[in-house]
């Protein structure tokens, strides 16, 4: 990691910015890109002369390439490029409007699509890197009925990134996929309601701090691990989905309506 240069989208707060700090005590030189530009100051302010701040906002390819143009500039290459910006729509999904639809795709997915587009040659070009997405336990469970744009955009980047995994791994680029439970980061501010929301689905999970997270996200990278999940026990539901998801399912159904009978008690 040492003299490495990494890209870190959404890294003005929360996870990109542990991610951004871990990165940085490692020895990595980190390109900040918030599409808020005090934040991504403060945080590439608090690196020191290992960070340097950009705007972004990932539905903009000119915004991207900018980014990539300022690393090159002032670092001479890219190393690590870390999608992270993610947006939530929630509601009943049968009052969320298409155009809540179109622009949580847009951030969630089309934001890591863009990302490829403008960092993928660079990294092919010299034969190395690593790329880290993050998707979310919501894009791995079939929890997040509550908040479908999210999880559908979710399940999409965990399937991006498999099959990236696939194709760049072999051609000396790492891919990981970071799928977090609970972590206390900001992400309310980019959540837009629709109708009546229901309480949050899903195993019970501790929430951890953005900083244990960012380190998590530094060792996944040194030891080349594509899956970076946050708590253990969604590796028991893997499992037990993975054995058998018509049971998995029906289980999940049985334990949603006990909870909805007991709502109306």
């Amino acid at each position: 990691m040492h003299n490495a240069v990494a890209v870190v989208t959404g890294a003005g707060s929360g996870i990109g910015r542990a991610t951004a700090h871990s990165l940085a005590r490692r020895g990595a030189r980190v390109v900040v890109t918030d599409i808020d530009r005090d934040r991504a100051g403060t945080v590439a302010g608090e690196l020191g002369e290992r960070g340097v701040a950009a705007v972004c906002d990932v539905t903009s390819l000119d915004d991207l390439r900018a980014v990539r143009d300022l690393a090159l500039d002032r670092f001479g290459r890219v190393d690590v490029v870390m999608n992270n910006v993610g947006i939530l729509a929630v509601g009943p999904v049968e009052d969320i409007p298409l155009d809540a639809w179109q622009r949580v795709i847009d951030v969630n997915l089309l934001g890591i699509v863009r990302s490829n587009l403008v960092f993928l040659p660079l990294l092919l070009d010299q034969g190395s890197g690593h790329v880290v997405n993050t998707a979310s336990t919501a894009g791995l469970l079939p929890y997040g009925f509550g908040q479908m744009p999210y999880t559908a955009t979710k399940h999409a980047v965990v399937g991006l990134s498999e099959s990236l995994a696939l194709y760049l791994r072999p051609r000396g680029i790492g891919v990981s996929c970071l799928c977090p439970a609970g972590v206390a980061t900001n992400i309310l501010e980019q959540v837009t309601f629709y109708g009546e929301t229901s309480p949050p689905q899903g195993p019970d999970t501790p929430v951890l701090d953005p900083t244990t997270v960012g380190e998590l996200v530094a060792d996944g990278i040194t030891d080349n691990r594509f899956l970076i999940l946050t708590a253990p026990e969604i590796d028991d539901e893997l499992r037990e989905r993975g054995a058998d998801v018509d049971a998995y399912l029906s289980r999940l159904i049985k334990e949603v309506m006990q909870t909805r009978s007991t709502g109306s008690d």
